[in-house]
C-alpha cells in the first residue's frame, strides 16, 4: 500500500473526545478514525498554515466545483452548484432542519436503531422522535414498510431523518428502497433529511445511492447532508454541506443555517474539503480495503472464538454491530463489565433507540495492532462475564 494505515499514534493529551479515557483503556466507541489523515489533506493545510494569517473566510467557488465533481464521478449524482449550502457539520444541519421544517410538539420519524444524536436534535428542539424499528433477520436488516407508512401517514410527522448508509447497522439502502421512501414522503407531505456522512465508506465493490439521485420525487422532498469528515478522518475541522434540489427546501435550510451562525467556514474547512475531493481518492480506496479487512477479521474472530455472538452483515461504515444477546440481554451491563475487567470501551446498543437492545457497537477504523488488542480484550471480557454468570 502507498499509504500508512499501521502507525499507532498516541492521541492522549490532545483533548480527543474519543481518547479522553482512563490510562490503559482502549476506546472503540466514537466514529473517529485512528488512522493518520490523508497526507494530501495535511499538505494543503500546511500550505495554508504557512500563510501565517487566519482571517475570516468565505466559501470559495472551487469548493462547490470539487463537491459537484466528487458526487458526479463516484456516484452519478449530478448536482447543480446552487444546490450546495456550506455547514459546519452534519449534526448542525440536522438540528437546523428540525427547527425549520417542523414546529414544536410535532414528530420526526427515524428508523431505529440509529445514530443516537438524531434523538438529541429532535428532543432538544421540543419535538418528539417517532421510532420505526427496522426488521432484524438472520444476517441483516430491512424496512418494515407497513410500519413505515403508518408512521409517515401520521399528520403530526412532517420530517423524516434518514441515515444513508445506516449507522449503526451498516445497511446500504438500495435505489428501490429509497424510491419507495421518497414516494411515501411525497404522498404524506413529509420532508426527508438524508444524513449521508458515511457514504464513501462502503466495502470495495459496493456503492451507495445518493437519495437525491433516485427520482424527481426524492428531489422534491429531500435535503442531503454530507461531508468529507468521516471519510478522511477530519471531523475536528468542522466542514460539511447541505444539498437540496428544491429551491424552497434549499432556501429554508440556508436560512436556518445562517440564523444559527453555522453557515460560515473556519479558515481550514474549505481547504481540507477541496483537498479531500480533488486529491484524496487514492487514499480512500486503500482505506476502504483496510476497513473491509478489519471488519472481516472481527467477524472471523468472533465466529471462531465466541460462536454465540453474531455480526449482522453490513457493507458500509467502519462500525460493527455485534449481537451479544446470547451472552446478556442487557448489553449495558456487559459493556460496563468488559470495560471494568479489560479496559475495552464499546457502545451499548440501546443508546441507538428501539431495536438496539442486546447489541454492542465497535469502531474498527484503527491500525491492526489496536484491532488485535481490542479483540483480545473483548474475548477476555466475554469469557469472564460468562464464567461469572455460571
Amino acid at each position: 500500500m502507498k499509504y500508512d494505515f499501521d502507525t499507532v499514534t498516541d492521541r492522549r493529551g490532545t483533548s480527543s473526545s474519543k481518547w479522553d479515557v482512563a490510562e490503559g483503556e482502549l476506546p472503540m466507541t466514537i466514529a473517529d478514525m485512528d488512522f493518520k489523515t490523508c497526507p494530501e489533506i495535511v499538505a494543503a493545510l500546511r500550505e495554508r498554515l504557512d500563510k501565517g494569517i487566519f482571517g475570516y473566510t468565505d466559501v470559495p467557488e472551487r469548493w462547490r466545483d470539487a463537491a459537484v465533481s466528487w458526487w458526479d464521478r463516484r456516484y452519478g449524482l449530478k448536482m447543480e452548484k446552487e444546490w450546495l449550502v456550506f455547514s459546519t457539520g452534519v449534526v448542525p444541519t440536522i438540528s437546523c432542519a428540525v427547527r425549520k421544517l417542523t414546529t414544536p410538539g410535532e414528530k420526526v420519524m427515524v428508523m431505529t436503531p440509529v445514530y443516537n444524536i438524531f434523538f438529541n436534535s429532535i428532543l432538544n428542539n421540543g419535538r418528539s422522535p417517532l421510532a420505526c424499528p427496522l426488521s432484524y433477520f438472520s444476517g441483516g436488516y430491512g424496512i418494515d414498510w407497513t410500519r413505515a407508512e403508518e408512521c409517515l401517514s401520521d399528520p403530526q410527522v412532517s420530517l423524516m431523518i434518514l441515515c444513508n448508509p445506516h449507522n449503526p447497522v451498516g445497511r446500504v439502502w438500495e435505489r428501490e428502497e429509497l424510491q419507495r421512501i421518497a414516494e411515501l414522503c411525497l404522498k404524506y407531505g413529509v420532508a426527508v433529511l438524508s444524513d449521508e456522512i458515511h457514504c464513501d465508506l462502503t466495502d470495495p465493490g459496493v456503492k451507495y445511492t445518493p437519495f437525491l439521485s433516485v427520482s424527481e420525487e426524492s428531489r422534491k422532498v429531500g435535503i442531503m447532508a454530507a461531508a468529507p469528515t468521516k471519510t478522511f478522518g477530519i471531523p475536528g475541522l468542522q466542514t460539511s454541506f447541505a444539498a437540496a434540489a428544491d429551491p424552497v427546501l434549499r432556501h429554508r435550510i440556508w436560512r436556518q443555517l445562517n440564523t444559527d451562525e453555522c453557515g460560515e467556514p473556519g479558515v481550514f474547512a474549505a481547504e481540507a474539503a477541496v483537498a479531500a475531493w480533488e486529491k484524496g481518492e487514492g487514499w480512500l480506496e486503500e482505506a476502504r480495503q483496510r476497513l473491509q479487512r478489519n471488519k472481516a477479521r472481527v467477524r472471523s474472530f468472533v465466529e471462531e472464538r465466541l460462536g454465540d455472538i453474531r455480526v449482522p452483515y453490513g457493507p458500509a461504515t467502519y462500525l460493527l454491530w455485534l449481537d451479544v444477546s446470547a451472552v446478556s440481554p442487557d448489553e449495558r451491563r456487559l459493556a460496563a463489565f468488559i470495560r471494568r475487567e479489560t479496559g475495552l470501551c464499546l457502545t451499548p446498543g440501546r443508546v441507538y433507540g428501539q431495536g438496539g437492545e442486546g447489541f454492542l457497537r465497535m469502531n474498527t477504523a484503527c491500525p491492526e495492532k489496536l484491532l488485535e488488542d481490542g479483540l483480545g480484550r473483548f474475548e477476555k471480557g466475554v469469557r469472564a462475564f460468562r464464567a461469572r454468570k455460571e
